[in-house]
């Protein structure tokens, strides 16, 4: 978690552990003090009393093109123990946080204008968390696994940290040079005026770690793909549930 998206020294060990413990839920901030930010995330709520998946499908929608248009590695995707998504993107070298917004404001104007966008200087919850209104956990999961929490986006017991750790670990941070070229083509694309640094960037091929068009995100993994993924990182899968009472 430090590693893609806590900037250096923003917790204190302690403080970390009674965040993931649930101890106390912490708003942590992704930015530093010098205006810049190594992550963004973005929210998908679901609208209303609708029964649809349609948060789901929109970020998958946006996911999907960030790996197949810009060339970007696969994001993490949590729930966020209340009612909906978050997709969180990693950069490999610090961006000026103004230049974060107007990557975010861009890539809404092409993928979601009819969502609101959070500002990315915004504190954010850390997943794995406790939501402290739902009292439901927010986590990390599977891509595969997102639209099965359409309808309640939280888990009643506390995700392993091992399991959480899982997701993420063979997850890689957006270089500079994809992170201005896909600015680049989104201010092409809506006529914007080009930033200073990107003259020269040119449109660039796929990561090493982008993700296959079989592993995009619109894929829904099975339970025995879950369970087989966790299984090579060499962790056991508990399942747990609570039964009504």
């Amino acid at each position: 978690m430090t590693r893609l998206y806590l900037p250096t020294s923003s917790l204190s060990a302690e403080a970390l552990a009674q965040h993931l413990l649930g101890h106390k839920t912490l708003a942590i901030n992704l930015a530093t003090e010098d205006g810049l930010t190594g992550a963004v995330v973005i929210t998908f709520d679901k609208v209303g009393d609708s029964d649809d998946a349609q948060h789901w499908s929109r970020l998958c929608t946006v996911a999907n093109a960030l790996q197949s248009e810009f060339g970007f590695p696969a994001p993490a995707v949590s729930i966020s123990g209340a009612n909906g998504y978050g997709l969180w993107l990693s950069f490999e070298v610090p961006v000026p946080v103004a230049q974060a917004q107007k990557f975010l404001e861009l890539l809404s104007k092409a993928y979601f204008p009819d969502m609101e966008l959070g500002a990315v200087s915004a504190p954010v919850e850390l997943p794995p968390c406790l939501h402290q209104s739902t009292g439901k956990w927010a986590a990390f999961i599977h891509p595969g696994m997102g639209a099965s929490f359409a309808d309640e986006s939280g888990l009643e017991m506390a995700p392993p940290i091992a399991g959480q750790l899982a997701f993420l670990t063979g997850l890689h941070s957006i270089s500079e040079v994809q992170f201005l070229s896909a600015l680049k083509a989104l201010q092409q694309l809506h006529g914007a005026a080009a930033m200073d640094k990107m003259d020269n960037i040119e449109k660039i091929p796929p990561s090493a770690h982008v993700a296959t068009s079989d592993n995009l995100l619109l894929r829904d993994a099975t339970l025995e793909d879950i369970v087989n993924f966790l299984h090579s990182k060499n962790i056991e899968p508990t399942f747990r549930h609570l039964i009504p009472r």
